[in-house]
């Protein structure tokens, strides 16, 4: 029996594993792939990411972003220059190896190659059945991502669903000369979307993320920006697709003794769909309270002390993450109605300064988004507020 099994090793898996073991409690990460895993992923860690991360942790980044371009429809190009890193950009791969080894060195332990078949709760623990055989702890933290099993045991609910495609490309000599340190993000093409370029070393990352639904629309989009910026001559290392869920405000978090955390629970910003500061945050709330939960004997009697400590982990997602994805709902529709104003803010000193601002960690959408100008601005433009509970 362990005190907690935490499922899924991305970031909020690991995150969640180094909290519980921080916390003296004999927590287990398993993975059903090897690692390290390569995924797919702009790679773009913002200020609140690299704010989350475990005490030393060294990022692994292989491009430090300074500068960014911005463009309309593939064209009206505008260059801003922040003159100090924003943007520290890395290969997921090794990113979330490098978070696995945090969680281990923490005390977590690690078991690759097992998948989860079935979850089952129980008056005195969860029952994990795996291949391998039966697991059981006495909570269990799901971050099995976007397509998690544990989400259905909690009964997540979603109100947004958006396909990401993005193409990997084999970067030569001028093209990471010419990209270093610098991005592109693009707007206006489809409805609520946005493509972007992000340089990591000898690769460089093409996507666009929509609605889920415009795939054909995406995958042209894709097209059309490697050709508008020459990059047509190099080789594809990887391409694909995937989904991003976002959390309906009424979606449980928890249900007994289990939490869910990250892409699993549906923690995203809305509009950017941002995830790994939202995965890293959640992910250490969850093992902190996953830790706390094993420490409460497994009886019928004790139902009501692990509901509470279930009931005050979600409170503090809400508190905090959802406070930010609310203003992010907000800005997405407002964005959807009127994407080149926002296009033109972001081309103004104030909206420069206000992306670098959110870019290093320096505010948060949620403190943005009290402030009288961005209410005004979001009012105008149709953002409809969205309550969260």
């Amino acid at each position: 029996m362990r005190d907690v099994i935490v499922i899924g090793a991305g970031p909020a898996g690991a995150m969640a594993a180094h909290a519980a073991a921080s916390a003296g409690a004999d927590a287990l990460l398993i993975e059903r792939h090897e690692l390290p895993r390569y995924k797919l992923c702009g790679g773009g860690l913002i200020g609140l990411s690299t704010q989350s991360l475990p005490e030393g942790f060294q990022v692994p980044a292989l491009n430090q972003a300074r500068s960014a371009c911005f463009s309309y429809d593939l064209a009206e190009e505008a260059d801003r220059d922040a003159g100090r890193t924003i943007i520290p950009m890395v290969m997921r791969d090794a990113f979330d190896a490098q978070l696995v080894a945090a969680a281990t060195a923490a005390g977590a332990h690690l078991m690759t190659g097992v998948a989860v078949e079935r979850i089952e709760q129980r008056a005195d623990a969860v029952h994990v059945h795996t291949p391998a055989g039966l697991l059981r702890a006495r909570a269990v933290v799901g971050a099995d991502g976007s397509a998690s099993t544990t989400a259905h045991v909690v009964g997540a609910r979603y109100r947004q669903v958006d396909l990401g495609l993005e193409a990997e490309l084999e970067a030569d000599a001028p093209c990471r000369a010419h990209w270093q340190g610098r991005v592109l993000i693009d707007f206006g093409r489809v409805p609520g979307g946005y493509a972007w370029i992000f340089p990591k070393g000898d690769r460089l990352t093409v996507g666009a993320i929509a609605a889920k639904g415009m795939a054909t629309q995406q995958r042209a989009y894709v097209a059309d920006l490697i050709a508008r910026h020459g990059l047509d001559d190099l080789a594809i290392a990887h391409q694909g697709g995937h989904l991003t869920r976002c959390r309906a405000s009424d979606s449980p978090l928890a249900s007994g003794r289990v939490l869910l955390a990250g892409d699993a629970a549906g923690l995203l910003e809305p509009w950017t769909r941002e995830g790994i500061s939202f995965a890293l945050r959640s992910g250490r709330l969850a093992g902190t309270a996953a830790a706390r939960m094993a420490r409460i004997p497994g009886s019928s009697r004790q139902d009501a002390d692990v509901s509470a400590v279930g009931a005050a982990y979600q409170q503090q997602v809400i508190d905090s993450l959802g406070q930010e994805m609310a203003i992010g709902f907000r800005a997405l529709a407002a964005y959807e109605r009127h994407p080149r104003a926002f296009y033109r803010a972001l081309r103004t000193s104030r909206g420069w300064s206000a992306f670098v601002r959110l870019s290093s960690g320096e505010t948060t959408l949620a403190r943005a988004g009290r402030h009288r100008v961005v209410r005004t601005a979001l009012a105008a433009l149709g953002g409809p507020d969205r309550t969260v509970r």
